[in-house]
């Protein structure tokens, strides 16, 4: 029997390949989102996908004219979420603003709109979502690198917004060339991992983030 992990979302529209990348690696998955009874206790793992801008009040800040209109449903629902997999011990894959939404919940704040916004807020045709746009730099000792491979890997990418100041026991594990953290993980924890860019669309082209989604099965 495959295991089950919940995938947090909010547009049924682009949760497709969340679902179809973790059947792709043997996983079933059960769809939470906001509003909707769901039960943490028939899950082995989380993840988090991408979607609108988290609340800038929820770090303290005023929202700037790129930032999204608010979704606090979302954001709320999310932040019990995540505490409630962290108390649990329960592996997590945070996923674009999945990653922006682990740093909130654990203290840390965001880059509201890059200045660089070019370099990563690129779009490919619908067609190709997954052909990569630009480098990261994956660093040594850290879970990323153990799963891909530590140095230089090149990503998809399609974001505004990024992390800032770290949240609680969060660790950078990958930087774009011009700093942007692009992975985070939670050493204390036995498998939590987030990427910025969207390991989703690539694991029938990339080996590399096939291997994340292969990680996160074995974690479970």
């Amino acid at each position: 029997m495959s295991v089950v992990v919940g995938v947090c979302f909010r547009d049924p529209v682009r949760v497709g390949p969340y679902l179809e990348a973790l059947q792709e690696v043997g996983l079933s998955c059960l769809k939470i989102t906001p509003g909707q009874p769901y039960d943490l206790g028939q899950i082995a793992g989380l993840v988090l996908t991408g979607g609108t801008d988290v609340d800038p009040a929820l770090y303290g800040q005023a929202r700037r004219p790129e930032t999204d209109q608010p979704d606090r449903e979302r954001d709320e629902f999310e932040l019990q979420l995540i505490h409630a997999a962290l108390q649990r011990d329960m592996p997590i894959l945070a996923i674009c603003r999945g990653m922006q939404m682990l740093n909130v919940a654990l203290g840390g704040t965001l880059h509201q709109h890059l200045e660089q916004v070019e370099t990563h807020r690129v779009r490919p045709p619908v067609a190709a979502p997954h052909e990569p746009v630009h480098p990261i730099e994956v660093l040594p000792g850290t879970l990323l690198a153990r799963i891909i491979g530590a140095g230089v890997h090149y990503v998809n990418s399609r974001h505004h917004q990024a992390v800032d100041r770290l949240g609680r026991d969060l660790v950078v594990a990958a930087r774009a060339p011009d700093g942007v953290v692009e992975a985070l993980e939670l050493p204390a924890q036995r498998f939590v991992l987030a990427c910025q860019w969207h390991p989703e669309d690539c694991v029938r082209t990339s080996r590399s983030d096939r291997k994340i989604f292969e990680a996160f099965r074995d974690a479970l």
